[in-house]
């Protein structure tokens, strides 16, 4: 099963920025839609940011509009989260996802390869 690698994550305090990274080692994400997931100790996966493989459609949940945003960058196979003004209840564990193809649904039920995940912490 080819995997992601995440990066980018770590202890930031409230307000702070974070930008997190994810790559495709084994494969061209070219043609893959990608995601962002979070989950938090105790708590279901939750859906945070999308992008369509062609880049020009995202999607973002409610609670990140405006302050996080995806993007990507096919020249070097990868999809960032950039994320400003940060709170604690965005601490959890960041995943990024990918499905091959035009889907383009932010759930995570669809997307077919994943990362590990990356430890966002946002405390004083």
């Amino acid at each position: 099963q080819l995997q992601l690698v995440e990066s980018g994550g770590g202890l930031v305090q409230p307000g702070g920025s974070l930008r997190l990274s994810c790559t495709g080692p084994e494969f061209d994400l070219d043609n893959y839609g990608v995601g962002w997931f979070r989950q938090a100790p105790g708590q279901e996966r939750e859906g945070v940011a999308c992008i369509s493989y062609t880049g020009t459609n995202t999607h973002y949940t409610d609670f990140v509009k405006g302050r996080f945003t995806v993007s990507r960058d096919k020249s070097k196979n990868m999809v960032y989260l950039d994320m400003n003004n940060l709170k604690p209840e965005d601490s959890a564990t960041y995943y990024c996802a990918a499905v091959r193809g035009s889907i383009f649904l932010c759930v995570s039920q669809v997307y077919t390869h994943w990362g590990q995940g990356t430890q966002v912490t946002v405390s004083t």
